[in-house]
């Protein structure tokens, strides 16, 4: 799953890093927070190369696809119910309180899957970590844009967002750091503890959010901490202001008390930022986003690349790309606009959405042929082979289909040569592997796998500057500011809820109809989103809150994109 990056422009950076060496303070608060988001990336990259792990120790978790997803996507069912309760929390106990809460959960999740003896009490452990994660995800964004300088708090709030990326590519790393080490997986997921104890640590030294303060009647402790933020020039009037911001903040949420859901569909301008944002939020993953995030190494091992640790050195490029494109998208999203950027990058991802189709349909009808002879010698014959009416026909990914319980051993000169099909054991494969040959169970050798990396890697690098971005930023833009935060807890909701869809369906999808039309599907969505982007969502750069409020009032359909003159005069005004 991607996070959000606010706006932040090179000019806030350049403040930021001179602010580093004038207050440090204000980049410890942010880095310390950040470990929040560092946390909800890592568990979404880590589960990815564990997995490869935990099958070959958990047999049933090999054989049963479901199990898979399961162990993947339970953590998605706590993150949802971790946001919906860090939303109270953070109201009622604070920002810095919910944030450790969310790393004590992510400690206990991380601890019990570390020592897990089974699929089931390892799923237990990734449902505490999703606790924490949807927790974390609110929490720690929320509390470095309150404890920031105003003219640099998109660029430390757009920190959080490139160490959740960052996160994700550590995962790799230490994926990759871990596969000869005795436990491997154990390691990979119980290693996440040590940055939630870290975390602990940083934030039991540093004060509440000084907006958090002020809203509970606390303002001189609030005071205090603003005046370790800000300048002596500065200070006064930032507590004027907030003092303001936090008395419009309390009237609009004694208004918003009333607020219904019929209220809100029945507001025009309310009800059609629902379908942009939200409709921004879905396409965001049923484009297939946080199947390339939590599958890839299966995604390369279907691909042709038998060895585990082959394939997680290869997913570390997809995580990079992924952090890199993340970066990209805090100097674009400000220069190109959110409707143009989010079209750019669908266009990218239907390109290359359609490469991978057309690579892994040349890979399912291409495979090599299997072996009579070459399957004999081995004396453990896959049995729906040696019960087939028509064995000359068969080649290694009818071999695969035809039970989880059967391998495919390549060919000892060449791989594409025609090979075994076996029974999948540790002992079949320990006897392919000492005649020097290759051991497939998800996907067969290819002489055209090279061509889905590159597929991989332009979906990544397409997606992650645009829709990783853009339907963030334009949900924080599109609602008016009585109704902001409903609309954008619903918004939230649908992002976690479509990704607990996707990750759920993802392998059921490639067992059922092929990774191909799999793959086929993601890009047909990805067309109707393009579709979908012309008519619902209107360019909302520079464009003041209520002058978007006039324009949803004013057209149902925005395929006219709004004029870069109107919006320097807004940004002049």
């Amino acid at each position: 799953m991607e996070g959000g990056v606010p706006e932040a422009d090179i000019s806030a950076f350049r403040e930021c890093l001179s602010l580093s060496w004038k207050n440090p303070y204000v980049l410890r608060l942010a880095f310390s927070a950040g470990i929040g988001g560092l946390l909800f990336g890592y568990d979404t990259g880590v589960i990815s190369g564990a997995l490869l792990y935990i099958r070959d120790d958990f047999k049933e978790v090999d054989r049963k696809t479901w199990l898979q997803e399961a162990i993947v996507s339970m953590a998605l069912a706590g993150a949802i119910i971790g946001a919906a309760i860090g939303g109270w929390m953070n109201d009622r106990f604070g920002r810095r309180i919910s944030i450790i809460t969310a790393d004590t959960l992510f400690f206990i999740g991380a601890a019990i899957m570390a020592a897990a003896t089974s699929p089931a009490i390892l799923i237990v452990g990734r449902v505490f970590v999703g606790l924490g994660v949807g927790m974390a995800s609110m929490a720690s964004p929320l509390y470095i844009s309150e404890a920031s300088p105003t003219r640099v708090r998109g660029a430390l709030v757009s920190l959080n967002s490139f160490l959740i990326t960052g996160g994700q590519f550590l995962s790799y790393l230490i994926n990759l750091a871990f596969t000869k080490a005795p436990g491997t997986w154990r390691w990979m997921l119980g290693v996440a503890a040590a940055p939630a104890i870290i975390q602990v640590v940083l934030m039991f030294s540093l004060p509440e959010s000084p907006r958090w303060l002020f809203r509970k009647g606390r303002e001189e402790e609030g005071k205090a901490i603003l005046r370790k933020i800000y300048s002596a020039d500065e200070v006064e009037a930032e507590i004027d202001a907030l003092k303001e911001s936090v008395a419009m903040e309390m009237k609009d949420a004694e208004s918003s008390e009333k607020i219904s859901i019929i209220k809100l569909l029945k507001t025009t301008s309310v009800r059609r930022g629902l379908y942009a944002g939200v409709g921004l939020q879905i396409f965001q993953q049923f484009v297939g986003i946080n199947t390339v995030m939590y599958y890839s190494p299966a995604i390369v091992q279907l691909a042709g690349f038998a060895s585990n640790r082959t394939a997680l050195l290869l997913s570390l490029i997809t995580a990079g790309l992924n952090a890199f494109g993340s970066i990209l998208s805090i100097y674009f999203i400000d220069k190109t606009g959110r409707k143009k950027l989010a079209l750019i990058s669908l266009c990218g991802v239907v390109l290359s959405l359609a490469l991978l189709t057309a690579t892994f349909r040349e890979t399912e009808t291409h495979s090599p042929m299997i072996s009579q002879a070459e399957t004999l010698s081995f004396n453990n014959t896959c049995p729906s082979f040696s019960t087939a009416v028509n064995p000359q026909a068969w080649d290694c990914m009818k071999c695969l289909k035809s039970s989880p319980q059967c391998g495919f051993c390549a060919s000892e000169s060449n791989k594409l040569l025609p090979g075994a099909c076996l029974i999948s054991s540790d002992t079949t494969k320990n006897q392919c592997g000492n005649g020097h040959r290759a051991w497939y169970t998800r996907g067969c050798p290819s002489k055209t796998g090279w061509v889905a990396l590159i597929g991989l890697a332009l979906y990544i690098i397409s997606f992650s500057p645009g829709m990783g971005t853009v339907p963030w930023v334009v949900n924080s833009e599109i609602y008016p500011l009585r109704y902001r935060g409903v609309c954008g807890g619903i918004a939230s909701t649908a992002v976690w809820v479509s990704n607990l869809i996707v990750s759920q369906s993802f392998l059921s999808m490639t067992e059922a109809i092929g990774t191909a039309w799999t793959f086929m599907v993601f890009g047909i969505v990805a067309v109707i989103a393009i579709f979908f982007v012309l008519i619902f969502v209107p360019e909302t750069m520079g464009v003041p809150m209520e002058e978007v409020e006039k324009m949803l009032e004013e057209r149902a359909v925005q395929f006219k994109f709004w004029e870069k003159e109107k919006r320097n005069d807004y940004q002049k005004t």
